[in-house]
């Protein structure tokens, strides 16, 4: 039987000569994956946004249309912990590769068939039911994706610079917000806004397809983890990981829960409600919502190298205390700027929001990587970072509603992120005492 390692905290002992170029390879292999699982993602949502108010979702009101879009966007989010709780357990028994290849699958099939479904004109009341089941499907494969992800770069990395390569899997946000923004953005440039409503939002969706044949192949490449290359050969995989975390780790999940809030449920408060209260409410044209949400995404791929290294060299719960301490400080600034439509600082307003918030998402995965014994981690990472997911699905929901509940005010969006920010703030505080590992990976 393999001895305990204190590289991993639980488990069996794993070699301590890692190879750094399997290592890159295998944290670009996690990168081009998790971009296209968030370029598939942001799409949805950025669609739910611009189009399939008006394509699936058809009312008189603009705030019904709206909130039945955003309720569509949120159904993937509910999917997602049951899709964790699903590969979560299928990571912990039967390896990580393996299931990264399901996922990627899942998620690039269903967005191809989103981009060919007929809307609501054509098909009636079937448009919309369709959509959803769509929706659910996605977000049952990414609610197993990003932890796979994260957790194959950081057991493949040497532990002094695992907060430096699992910010790698994190940078797939911004190039996945930068495709699917760039996509929409070039549409509307090339055919104009009446064939953009009617067709041309299609094309990126169904773009998908192709970007899925690379990352498969690419995803081929990869390298199974050591860790539980050790685990199978030692014969001490978890049977029931699922019971296992859910009994023995609720605090983890509930503080690695918050310390995720931020990153994923800010960002979408953002992009995707600052899209629609900016074309909505302000009544501003939509290409200038986009280029912010295309510069903001540009401006976070720099933040999240930054933010991974400053936890290598502090340590994740640092990075996330004062990461959550920033944003919370720009939160009602941020809104403030966008809501004098004046699109120079509403472009600005939006760099700032999601450069801020992305501090403590940089290091987000070597922080929930760190909260569960090896046996369990795809479980416990799984059902995490999906906890947090859910929570953040509905943010644009909710401040949807309580914008037209308070009369088109910015104010609601303001003090989401405020509360948010916070949350993740406070969560950087208790991470030391409940990690298994050195806490952050730090030197």
């Amino acid at each position: 039987m393999a001895s305990s390692s204190p590289a991993t905290g639980l488990g069996p002992s794993v070699p301590r000569v890692v190879d750094e170029r399997v290592t890159k390879k295998v944290a670009l292999a996690a990168l081009v994956g998790t971009a296209l699982e968030w370029y598939d993602f942001f799409l949805f949502t950025t669609a739910a946004a611009l189009v399939f108010n008006a394509q699936y979702f058809v009312s008189a009101d603009p705030f019904v249309a709206a909130m039945s879009s955003f309720a569509t966007l949120a159904v993937g989010f509910v999917a997602r912990p049951i899709g964790g709780f699903i590969f979560g357990a299928l990571g912990d028994k039967v390896g990580r590769k393996k299931i990264l290849m399901i996922t990627i699958v899942g998620i690039g099939v269903v967005t191809g068939l989103i981009g060919l479904l007929p809307n609501y004109m054509t098909i009636g009341v079937a448009a919309p039911i369709i959509l959803v089941a769509l929706r659910i499907l996605q977000g049952l494969a990414v609610g197993g994706e990003w932890s796979g992800a994260v957790i194959i770069a950081v057991e493949n990395a040497p532990v002094a610079k695992r907060a430096r390569y699992a910010a790698l899997p994190q940078i797939g946000s911004p190039i996945g917000t930068i495709l699917s923004s760039g996509g929409f953005f070039g549409m509307l440039y090339l055919v104009g806004q009446t064939n953009f409503d009617a067709w041309g939002w299609r094309i990126p969706f169904i773009a998908a397809i192709p970007l899925l044949a690379v990352s498969m192949w690419i995803r081929s490449r990869l390298s199974e983890s050591p860790e539980f290359e050790a685990l199978m050969e030692s014969g001490e995989t978890e049977h029931a990981p699922i019971r296992g975390v859910l009994t023995k780790s609720w605090r983890q999940i509930l503080v690695g829960g918050c310390s995720a809030l931020l990153g994923i449920g800010g960002f979408y408060l953002i992009t995707s409600f600052v899209v629609f209260y900016g074309t909505k409410v302000l009544k501003m044209p939509y290409e200038t919502l986009l280029l912010g949400s295309l510069l903001a995404a540009v401006f976070e791929i720099f933040v999240l190298i930054w933010a991974g290294r400053m936890g290598e060299k502090y340590g994740a719960s640092k990075v996330i205390l004062w990461g959550g301490i920033a944003s919370a400080a720009v939160a009602v600034p941020v809104f403030l700027a966008i809501d004098t439509a004046n699109p120079v600082l509403v472009i600005l307003a939006m760099i700032v929001g999601v450069c801020t918030l992305s501090i403590p998402y940089a290091v987000s995965g070597t922080a929930l990587t760190s909260l569960f014994a090896t046996k369990v981690r795809y479980t416990g990472v799984a059902i995490t970072s999906n906890s947090a997911g859910v929570i953040s699905g509905f943010v644009p929901l909710i401040a949807t509603a309580l914008v037209a509940a308070s009369g088109n005010s910015f104010w609601p969006g303001a003090i989401i992120l405020l509360v948010v920010s916070v949350l993740t703030a406070l969560s950087g505080i208790f991470l030391p005492a409940l990690s298994i590992e050195e806490e952050g990976m730090k030197h």
